[in-house]
């Protein structure tokens, strides 16, 4: 138990440093695009342009940083007092890249305010809210401004030099290579982002600033071990483990999304042999050759390796041939042990749930190779009084949870709410949040106390009924009539108007054929702005929602829509249906009715509604993707 313990907290720590850089890689990408291209050894040298080099990595990169540490922590809020607090530290120390005191600085600030706001709560005299929250935010950023001037910044600078020092003494006693021994199997168990981006890309990027190129950056980032392990299992794996391995091997070697490949070793433990040794390989050659990076290599794909390797000397040899000798090592490893050991058709879906679990989160890419699940935390309340379901905008897949929820709920006849909303604005007396898998952490902190339930299919979840069935025993009170939207009133799901304004003939496409989810999605927003719903920003946004979780709901359907912050684009509500008879692929699902959704005011929940109760049974949706015209499958949705 404690061991367990050990792992969450070392965990979350790391997600939690990791996740103050990750939102932040494209800065770090055009810096490094930047330094490679411009400085006196670019591939076109320009001393004007290269005078941005500078002051990106010493006032942009670490502000973005501390900005995103303290908007972690307390909002937008903290990431302001974060910010003033970072400035401090990088002027503290102006000669060494505050990396890591943005850190530190980001969200010591946002906590500092976030207490100090929590002290004041309810003890302000009314009409000097705004006084008293801008001073409080200036005065306290001030002081720990200085403060990390004085102090922090300095002590950053020197700890800074110290990790330097140590990756310069392990270079030279040739000892480098070791630290696959470390790095590859934490990577697999839990901690690739938080070792990559939370430890090596700050000391790596105090490199770039003396050496024009850190090694650091290739320790995780390097495809090779994986690819290995992926090749062997294409020519001696068997069952589902040979048959998914071309695919996983071209997402994670052009992709750079690294976890596909983490199932594929811990369906086989003794694969982690291969990718130490494939990795320490690897870095043998990058030292051996003199190879690096001028910024992270995010996501770890061979062509984002590409585009950050510097043009001086061989680095680009040296580093293409330290990812032909990691796959190579790999490869040879893993052929022995897969040659010699037993293999089963289901190793490779209990190794991808075993994965997810120590990762403490589902896997967008790897978790496909599973079926549907739905997991809860936290304790069931006696007498429930309201049930929210979270999406990331809601107004998407969260109202179509809750309208297939408060039908069931109203079928129970049991006294219970059932709203949705956005994941930014859940109720503080949430009692039950039900999110998709990927938006459950976010959802946990931000009402921490409620009863959390995860599913991946938000139209035929087995945990409504669950759910139904634990409100039945446990939910006191007489029978009486579901209280309805709570945000704001929506028409009735009967009334034609609404649905004819809402979804017109001329705004449903029949027959169409898409080689990817992305051009699914911009000709669903495309034809939201076509038809006046949306202002041209809206398709972006769209896009945007779709890499936070997908918007695939299950039963072959997929409802793209914008983000929260997509909802200033909305004109006025409506939709749009596309029909993909052949189907288009959402994440290793196949999405053959995909519905544009732009919602205003909540007036599109009605219809949105219906839809949902439509969708809910594979028969209604084989019957709308079969059908010859719009007419038709305008028919079909005004007839339910």
């Amino acid at each position: 138990m404690n061991q367990s313990a050990m792992k969450v907290s070392v965990q979350k720590f790391g997600n939690f440093l990791s996740s103050m850089v990750l939102p932040n890689i494209g800065a770090f990408i055009a810096w490094g695009l930047i330094t490679a291209l411009f400085i006196p050894t670019g591939f076109f040298p320009n001393e004007e342009l290269g005078k941005m080099v500078g002051p990106m990595v010493t006032y942009m990169l670490p502000l973005l940083i501390g900005y995103t540490g303290g908007r972690l922590i307390y909002d937008q809020r903290g990431g302001v007092v974060g910010t003033i607090a970072t400035m401090g530290v990088i002027i503290g120390a102006p000669d060494t890249p505050m990396f890591l005191g943005a850190m530190i600085m980001g969200p010591l600030g946002a906590f500092v305010i976030k207490k100090f706001d929590g002290l004041i709560e309810g003890k302000i005299r009314t009409g000097f809210e705004m006084l008293v929250n801008n001073f409080s935010a200036g005065i306290l950023g001030g002081v720990l401004a200085i403060l990390a001037f004085l102090g922090v910044g300095p002590a950053v600078k020197a700890f800074t030099e110290v990790l330097v020092s140590g990756v310069d003494w392990l270079l030279e006693a040739g000892l480098l290579p070791l630290t696959s021994i470390l790095i590859e199997p934490a990577k697999i168990l839990f901690l690739n982002n938080a070792i990559n981006h939370g430890v090596l890309s700050p000391i790596g990027l105090e490199q770039v600033q003396q050496a024009g190129k850190s090694i650091l950056f290739l320790l995780e980032a390097n495809p090779g071990p994986g690819l290995g392990v992926l090749l062997a299992f294409m020519l001696f794996g068997k069952g589902m483990a040979k048959q998914s391995a071309p695919g996983a091997a071209i997402i994670h070697f052009f992709g750079g999304i690294h976890e596909i490949y983490f199932p594929y070793v811990l369906m086989k433990p003794m694969l982690l042999l291969s990718v130490i040794a494939g990795g320490m390989s690897g870095v043998f050659t990058l030292v051996l050759m003199g190879g690096g990076l001028v910024a992270p290599a995010s996501p770890g794909s061979i062509l984002a390796i590409a585009a950050v390797t510097p043009p001086e000397g061989m680095a680009y040899v040296a580093n293409f041939a330290a990812v032909l000798v990691a796959t190579t090592v790999s490869f040879l490893i893993s052929a022995v042990i897969l040659k010699s050991s037993k293999q089963t058709d289901e190793d490779i879906n209990e190794a991808t749930k075993k994965m997810e679990q120590m990762k403490g989160k589902k896997s967008s890419v790897a978790g496909n190779l599973t079926g549907t699940t739905a997991t809860a935390t936290g304790v069931l309340p006696n007498n429930v009084e309201k049930v929210v379901f979270a999406c990331d905008a809601g107004m998407g897949s969260s109202a179509m949870g809750a309208s297939l929820l408060r039908k069931k709920v109203k079928e129970a006849g049991l006294d219970v709410k059932v709203t949705n909303t956005a994941i930014s604005t859940i109720p503080a007396d949430s009692e039950i949040v039900i999110t998709q898998e990927e938006l459950t952490p976010r959802a946990q902190s931000k009402v921490p106390n409620a009863y959390h339930i995860s599913v991946d299919n938000f139209l035929s979840s087995p945990e409504y009924d669950r759910l139904i069935d634990s409100l039945k025993n446990g939910v006191s009170g007489e029978q009486a009539e579901l209280v309805e939207e709570c945000e704001a009133p929506v028409a009735n799901q009967t009334e034609p108007a609404a649905g004819d304004q809402l979804l017109l003939e001329e705004n449903i496409f029949v027959g169409q054929n898409f080689r990817s989810k992305e051009e699914a999605i911009r000709f669903a927003g495309e034809a939201l702005v076509n038809a006046g719903y949306v202002e041209e920003s809206y398709v972006d946004e769209m896009m945007k929602r779709e890499e936070i979780t997908t918007t695939y709901m299950g039963n072959n359907v997929a409802i793209p829509h914008g983000t929260e912050e997509a909802k200033k684009s909305v004109i006025k509500s409506g939709f749009t249906v596309v029909q993909v008879p052949n189907g288009v692929d959402f994440n290793g699902e196949s999405a053959k009715l995909i519905f544009g959704i732009a919602g205003k005011d909540g007036t599109h929940l009605d219809i949105l509604s219906g839809i949902a109760v439509i969708c809910a049974e594979q028969d209604n949706v084989d019957q709308l993707a079969e059908a010859k015209s719009a007419k038709e499958i305008l028919e079909i949705i005004n007839s339910n």
